[in-house]
């Protein structure tokens, strides 16, 4: 039986979306997030986001400070730091960041684009979040 992030990781996880939620629209947060569920929609994120093993996102975008999935991702993803890919995670969309780490036994299906000038790289560009 494969360990969640949580266990794994031993961060410090603000709010989480349990694994009976599934939830739809666009969803924004300044802090840390987990999805354990269910997720449709964008989101835009001042935080981290960690996708934990048996969630499933569908987004268009994913933007956030860090990505690290262990799940399942169909969308691409943006961050201004650094996107992990755990071991069984599985990303069907284009990843652009600073920093990318892949883990064995991932299925990613995308393009990538490593940013080599952080500074000139603004995500949230577009951004209208809960603190400005």
């Amino acid at each position: 039986m494969a360990k969640n992030l949580v266990t794994r990781s031993k961060v410090h996880i603000n709010t989480v979306l349990g694994p009976e939620t599934h939830l739809k629209g666009t969803l924004k947060f300044d802090s840390d997030l987990m999805i354990r569920g269910i997720f449709e929609g964008d989101i835009q994120s001042r935080g981290s986001l960690y996708i934990d093993t048996e969630a499933q996102v569908t987004a268009n975008k994913i933007t956030a400070v860090n990505i690290i999935v262990a799940g399942v991702i169909h969308g691409n993803l943006e961050a201004l730091d650094r996107v992990e890919l755990h071991e069984n995670a599985k990303v069907y969309g284009n990843i652009k960041a600073t920093r990318l780490r892949i883990s064995d036994n991932v299925v990613f299906q995308g393009h990538c684009e490593m940013i080599s000038d952080a500074d000139s790289f603004d995500p949230f560009a577009n951004y209208s979040g809960i603190v400005t």
